[in-house]
Formats: structure tokens, C-alpha cells, sequence
């Protein structure tokens, strides 16, 4: 039995903003991020909008998340962002690591050596993140020197995914382009991509010959300012019904801590919603939804379960009413930036949240299909 809300995905959204995610590319190719079930969205259903829009290759975090894919029938490039564990599987599925150290390339390739077959790899380089790559020109000159690997992509990620310190992403961008000039020097021309949603739409000199976003293809601007001349479509609307409407007195406690007493006569909508679904305990008392088409506050803290929302302003309201949590209801609407602001957090975690634990119905093309829904 699903819990009480629904995620309403439209794959022809996604397909429009993976178009305009090219347009804006000026048609290189473009490798989509679709780790973390698709944020949310849904790995297949959204991996097959994706490919069928035109995208070159998609990326995941681990072998498990494209054996799924490689299941269901996806038959495009799969880039493997981190696994260093599962190698076998690399060969199995027909997959493309991204390597970030020494150790991982020598494995690939006694692997590769085993089964007398060349390996496409990308390298992935340290350029400022701090996280995980190769360090310097001396490392990946040690991988270039392995048998049975064959060096089709260089890869690197900038720190901050809105880009607001341009001097440190032009560091980074100068930084990567030495080690991709160190391979060419070796007569080596492999894929290059850096570029995240907002280096797509925001610098054009980090597109190189490939670009990888993740955000924006979902629908969402990687700032909260509309600086970008992009015309993207949400592909996730959140949806619940009201489970029942309370009148309560004035000076009446409501929820945990009775850190909201009503001002006045007020009437309440219990929704079927709480932190077990995704709705952050942090939108306590500072968030809205939508309820025909007006905003009705969150009042008292989110429970496990439920939220109260105040609707005494809202006529001809009643049980079992449409609730939108994010998403738009007639001219209001509800963005993953505004719940995120509310909640201290960033988009991409909201749309996680609320996706992964809600009942996903999808539609567009391929939409009657939901084995990984």
C-alpha cells in the first residue's frame, strides 16, 4: 500500500528539457545524470525519455543502478560515476568506469587482460573538489601505460553546482584543460566533460566536446535567479488530498511542541503527509501548499505522518480536495527552490525526498511502463 502522496512525473517534460539542454549546447553531446533514481523521478522511466530524446550516454553512481537500466532494455553508454567494487560487471553490462585512482585502473585491466577484450575508461581528475580523482599529470601517465584500457574520456566536477565563484570555476576549468593538453600530447583526443547544468547554461567555455547535467534536465534552474535563456518544463508535480478538516478555537496548541497557537477561529486540513514521506520535518511553520489554487501555511510541525494547514481563508474547501506540495495549482506555484529556502537545504534533496517516497504515476511516452517506478 502506498503512502499518501503521488508524484506526478510527465517524460514528455523531460524529453523537452533534454532537447533544450542540446539547443543550448550547441549540439554536443550530452551525457545525462541519472544517478540517485533519476533524483527521484524514476531511473527507466526517465533514462528512456532521455536516450529517446537524444541523449548520447546517461551517468549513474553505481553498477547496481545500470544493471537495472541494462535490464529494462536501456541500450546506451552508461557511465559508472564511483564503483570501485563491483569490476566484473563493467565487462558483464558494457559498462564505462570512471576512474579516480591508480588502484581501480590496474584492476580494470588484469580484468580486461582476463578476458582478452579492450576496455573504454574515462579518468576522472581532481581539479579542486577535493573529493575523488587523480591527482596530477604523473598518475594518469601511469594508466595510460596499462594494457587492455583504452582512455576515451576525461572527466572532472566543479565544487560549487551554481557556479558563483567564477574565479575558483575558471581555477578548476585551467586546471583540467593541462591534464586534457598532457593527453594529447600523447596523441590521445578522448571525451571531454566538466560542464554541469550550470556551466551549460552559464559557461560556454567548459562545454569542451561533451557536457553532463543533472538539474536542469529535471526541470529546475541550478540558481534561484532566472538568469539563463532556457525554456525548461518541471517534470515533477507532488500531489496529497486532504485527509480532514478541523475547526479549532483560538489559542489552540497544534502539533508536536505546540509551537504554533492559532490567532484566531481557524480551520484546519490534516494532509496525509509527513517527514516518512519526504516533506521535512524543517518546513515546520514557514511553508505552503496549494489547495485550488490558493497557498495554505504549514502550521505546527511536520509529523511522521501528518501536517496541519491552515485553510480558513480558502472557500468551499472540503475532505478528500486536491493538495499540491509542489508543483503549480491554477497562477500559484510551488518551486523546489522555495521548499528548499524554507527547508535550509537545496533543490536537489527535495525533489529526492519527495520523489523516492512517493506513489509515481507517469505520463508521455513509455508511460504504462513502471517496473522501477
Amino acid at each position: 500500500m502506498h503512502r499518501g502522496i503521488t508524484a506526478e512525473i510527465d517524460l514528455e517534460a523531460a524529453a523537452h528539457n533534454l532537447r533544450q539542454v542540446k539547443k543550448a549546447a550547441k549540439n554536443l553531446p550530452v551525457i545525462a545524470v541519472v544517478k540517485a533514481d533519476a533524483y527521484g523521478h524514476g531511473a527507466y522511466e526517465l533514462s528512456y525519455a532521455f536516450q529517446k530524446a537524444g541523449a548520447s550516454a546517461l551517468a549513474v553512481a553505481f553498477t547496481s543502478e545500470a544493471r537495472q537500466l541494462r535490464e529494462a532494455g536501456i541500450n546506451i553508454p552508461i557511465l559508472v560515476l564511483f564503483d570501485q567494487s563491483d569490476i566484473p560487471s563493467y565487462f558483464d553490462l558494457n559498462l564505462i568506469p570512471a576512474i579516480h585512482d591508480l588502484k581501480t585502473a590496474k584492476a580494470l585491466s588484469r580484468e580486461a587482460g582476463k578476458r582478452n577484450v579492450t576496455l573504454d575508461v574515462h579518468l576522472k581528475v581532481e581539479t579542486g573538489m577535493g573529493r575523488l580523482g587523480l591527482n596530477n599529470e604523473k598518475d594518469v601517465l601511469k594508466i595510460l601505460e596499462l594494457p587492455n584500457l583504452r582512455i576515451s574520456g576525461l572527466m572532472s566536477h566543479f565544487s560549487e553546482a551554481e557556479l558563483a565563484d567564477m574565479d575558483y570555476v575558471k581555477l578548476q576549468l585551467k586546471r583540467f584543460k593541462e591534464i586534457k593538453s598532457c593527453l594529447r600530447e600523447k596523441g590521445l583526443r578522448p571525451s571531454c566533460h566538466i560542464a554541469n547544468s550550470a556551466a551549460v547554461l552559464s559557461f560556454r567555455d567548459s562545454h569542451l566536446n561533451a557536457v553532463r547535467p543533472g538539474l536542469i534536465l529535471y526541470g529546475c534552474l541550478p540558481f534561484e535567479e532566472n538568469r539563463a535563456k532556457i525554456s525548461l518544463k518541471p517534470v515533477m508535480k507532488v500531489k496529497t488530498k486532504i485527509l480532514a478538516l478541523r475547526r479549532l478555537p483560538k489559542g489552540q496548541p497544534v502539533s508536536y511542541g505546540r509551537t504554533f497557537i492559532t490567532r484566531r477561529q481557524t480551520l484546519a486540513a490534516i494532509l496525509p503527509v509527513g517527514y516518512a514521506d519526504g516533506y521535512l520535518r524543517a518546513m515546520s511553520n514557514n511553508s505552503y501548499v496549494l489547495i485550488r489554487g490558493k497557498r495554505a501555511p504549514v502550521i505546527g510541525r511536520v509529523c511522521m505522518d501528518l501536517i496541519v494547514v491552515d485553510v480558513t481563508d480558502i472557500k468551499t474547501v472540503k475532505e478528500q480536495d486536491d493538495v499540491v506540495l509542489l508543483g503549480s495549482d491554477g497562477k500559484e506555484t510551488i518551486t523546489a527552490w522555495e521548499l528548499a529556502r524554507n527547508a535550509s537545504t537545496i533543490p536537489y534533496e527535495i525533489m529526492l525526498s519527495l520523489g523516492t517516497k512517493s506513489r509515481r504515476v507517469y505520463s508521455g511516452e513509455k508511460s504504462s511502463l513502471h517496473k522501477y517506478a
